[in-house]
């Protein structure tokens, strides 16, 4: 007489990679909506766009409230939704900058044209050039948020890392790692390595 074998996992380990796959489909969701938005606003500041993206904007800070109260165990997950978020408080930081100019008066359309396309030749390159200084304004201020928010993620101080030191820092590293990759077309990103938070380089591809 054969005997049959009904295999179940336990309810809690069930709901555990239940919110698991929720959150990496909420994860990708809001990858792809923060680059919608983020060429959304583009197109508002140089006038292809009538009105301001906010109804996308709520939709995206929706998504960011939804996991921002709620304990992520999985650490990739975690440093990706840390990542993620610290990549819309930038940007958030740069329109309302340029909300508050158009606002003042003191917006120019061609100014905001011009380094966009600064930005898309050399978003990742920290230049030396005059001309490229939003650019590597923007990278600072992304790599800080992102570091500081990595940092806390990992539970480690954020209280003596400044701006300035991430500045350095990258200025400091930048002519040997073109002479060791044999171009100044360089990407710096936040990983997490072993549990620590840092910046990292390479070309872009």
């Amino acid at each position: 007489m054969g005997f049959g074998y009904i295999l179940t996992a336990p309810i809690p380990l069930i709901l555990k990679e239940q919110n698991t796959m929720a959150l990496v489909d909420d994860l990708a969701l809001l990858e792809r909506q923060l680059t919608n938005l983020i060429t959304r606003y583009e197109q508002y500041f140089i006038g292809m766009e009538k009105r301001e993206p906010l109804q996308l904007l709520g939709e995206v800070e929706k998504l960011v409230r939804r996991h921002a109260g709620t304990t992520i165990n999985n650490t990739m997950l975690r440093h990706r939704f840390t990542m993620l978020t610290a990549r819309l408080n930038t940007y958030r930081e740069h329109w309302n900058r340029i909300l508050r100019l158009m606002e003042e008066g003191r917006y120019s359309r061609d100014r905001f044209i011009s380094d966009l396309r600064q930005r898309q030749r050399d978003s990742g390159a920290l230049g030396r050039e005059q001309g490229e200084q939003p650019s590597r304004d923007a990278d600072i201020d992304r790599l800080f948020n992102e570091l500081r928010e990595a940092r806390m993620t990992c539970h480690m101080p954020v209280e003596s890392l400044t701006r300035e030191m991430v500045a350095a820092s990258i200025a400091k590293s930048t002519p040997a790692l073109i002479a060791r990759l044999g171009t100044d077309d360089l990407h710096f990103r936040v990983v997490v390595e072993n549990g620590k938070p840092k910046i990292k380089a390479g070309t872009r591809k």
